[in-house]
């Protein structure tokens, strides 16, 4: 009998245990996803403020148009 409900015991804990570690995993998963939403959401940010600081020189020579066609 003691065998019995150590079984019962063993199997509870690791049930609990089982389930701990998936809500836990579940979270760290979930952790991970917003770190990496704010680390897209950063770096997009970081691009459109170096955008927005370029000067008009580098702005002319980043552009795809060749400026010496509209030369007159």
């Amino acid at each position: 009998m003691k065998n019995k409900n150590k079984g019962s015991l063993s199997e509870q804990l690791n049930g609990d245990l089982l389930k701990q570690l998936q809500d836990k995993k579940s979270t760290l998963k979930q952790q991970e996803k917003e770190r990496e939403e704010k680390e897209r959401q950063k770096k997009v940010k970081e691009r459109e403020e170096r955008e927005a600081n370029k000067s008009f020189e580098e702005l002319l020579n980043e552009s795809e148009l060749d400026w010496k066609k509209f030369k007159r």
